[in-house]
């Protein structure tokens, strides 16, 4: 970008150089030239801004070049061409040509206030502008329009096949993975039910391998359809975020937990992967609290701040600072969730009981 820039400005300084040069060779009156001057050097120096604002640059260098003609100053309008292509290549097709047709028409009028010789003013105006400069200058710059337009539409579609690629692959993975995980995982899972239940209905002690081995079957079960569905989205469904959380609210009462939503500050528009970010934080720690924490009470808080999103869900449930486990892939999920986005995460044991997520999600500049 700042290359550009200094590129841009050194095309100026060598066209307000070169058409300098010019007027100081032409024949002028002496007492002009305190304003021939300024005139010829801001026509080659406003090219400068060509980019940024290319119609009002066009309208300079024709000012310009019309001032040092009207004064005396027999030098082309090598500005205004440039300035030409410059609006043509930006798609100001026909506020250049309305431009062009305005000058060729002023420039006559123009030499005419120094010469008062139609037939030598329009003479001069036609060494000064020629309309087949006008039409090279136009050509040129729509010519690169349209190269770069092609660029970007060939950019556009490699992205597109790119990602129909992955697309697909994604989807041939979830499919490989639910052919050869799907079933074995299910079996283990019933199986271990069927043994625990049976083993129960006898009276007998149920071994601690066997919990485990249940245990290990649902939570594999649990997250072999998150991430199946996970692979299998391909951006057109219905896209979960906060506004979504009551429902998890709901969902999480049905199961007999008490649970709360509580939503703090001045709600704001949120950036999409922030927003998403939010249901899956409630979702899993709602998740998490039904089926391990034995609680009976949980509540959601989110906090909209200036530059930050609060979201803080608590329960009363079991976990103590001396029994915490190890994190789950839920919580990595969560971290890494949170990580990507430049928030911070922490999920810990309470000091009154029970277990806390707490996320702080940047909003600004997003």
């Amino acid at each position: 970008m700042r290359s550009g820039r200094i590129g841009d400005w050194a095309i100026a300084a060598g066209v307000a150089a070169v058409v300098l040069v010019a007027g100081r060779s032409a024949q002028q009156p002496t007492d002009l030239a305190v304003i021939a001057y300024p005139l010829l050097i801001g026509s080659g120096l406003a090219l400068a801004a060509r980019r940024r604002t290319p119609i009002a640059v066009l309208l300079v260098t024709g000012l310009c070049a019309l001032g040092y003609q009207a004064i005396g100053i027999d030098v082309p309008a090598v500005a205004f061409v440039f300035a030409v292509y410059a609006a043509v290549r930006t798609g100001h097709r026909t506020s250049t040509i309305a431009a062009s047709v305005a000058m060729l028409a002023a420039l006559p009028l123009a030499a005419l206030a120094s010469l008062h010789d139609t037939v030598a003013a329009l003479t001069r105006a036609r060494g000064a502008l020629e309309i087949a400069w006008l039409i090279a200058a136009g050509a040129a710059g729509e010519a690169l329009r349209q190269a770069e337009r092609r660029a970007d539409e060939a950019e556009r579609t490699r992205e597109q096949t790119a990602r129909r690629r992955a697309d697909e692959e994604r989807l041939h993975i979830a499919r490989e993975l639910h052919d050869s995980l799907t079933h074995q995982i299910s079996v283990i899972k019933i199986q271990s039910e069927a043994a625990v239940h049976v083993a129960r209905k006898r009276g007998e002690e149920v071994p601690d391998a066997l919990l485990v081995i249940r245990d290990a079957g649902r939570e594999a079960a649990r997250e072999l359809r998150a991430t199946l569905e996970a692979l299998r989205e391909d951006g057109t469904g219905p896209k979960h975020g906060l506004d979504h959380v009551p429902d998890l609210v709901d969902r999480a009462r049905t199961t007999g937990l008490d649970a709360t939503l509580t939503i703090e500050g001045r709600r704001q528009d949120l950036p999409a992967a922030v927003d998403r970010t939010v249901y899956r934080i409630v979702q899993e720690s709602l998740t998490n609290i039904s089926r391990h924490a034995g609680a009976a009470t949980a509540s959601v808080r989110i906090d909209y701040r200036s530059d930050v999103l609060i979201v803080r869900v608590d329960d009363d449930g079991n976990a103590t600072a001396a029994t915490a486990a190890p994190p789950g892939v839920g919580l990595l999920g969560m971290h890494e969730r949170v990580n990507a986005l430049g928030g911070r995460l922490r999920a810990a044991p309470r000091s009154q009981g029970g277990f806390r997520v707490l996320a702080e999600l940047p909003v600004d500049g997003s």
